[in-house]
């Protein structure tokens, strides 16, 4: 399976992805950390992915969302944006809307 083909199985498989440089509990920059954080804090459900563990993801990620840097989240499939997207969400309360309309879909 190509590297396309394995981020869209991650994205057909889980309603809610971060691809992120590290892991939520151990996130490798700063930006990553406080993507997880809000995602966190909203309540959200949400698969992580690790970049820096998987170089073949994190050279193809960017050119198949269009979007070049590290945090990356995606629901339903969809590019949603990178922190300070994810964070304006949070702030406005419309992160935890969308994470509970996921939850409430069967997610």
């Amino acid at each position: 399976m190509d590297t396309n083909e394995r981020i869209k199985t991650m994205l057909a498989e889980h309603p809610i992805v971060l691809f992120m440089k590290g892991t939520p509990q151990y996130p490798m920059c700063g930006f990553s950390s406080r993507a997880a954080k809000a995602l966190s804090e909203a309540g959200a459900v949400y698969y992580p992915v690790n970049v820096l563990a998987d170089p073949q993801i994190r050279a193809a990620l960017p050119h198949f969302a269009n979007w070049p840097t590290f945090p990356q989240l995606f629901i339903h499939g969809e590019l949603i944006g990178g922190c300070d997207i994810i964070e304006d969400l949070h702030s406005a309360g419309e992160l935890r809307r969308m994470a509970t309309d996921v939850a409430g879909a069967g997610a």
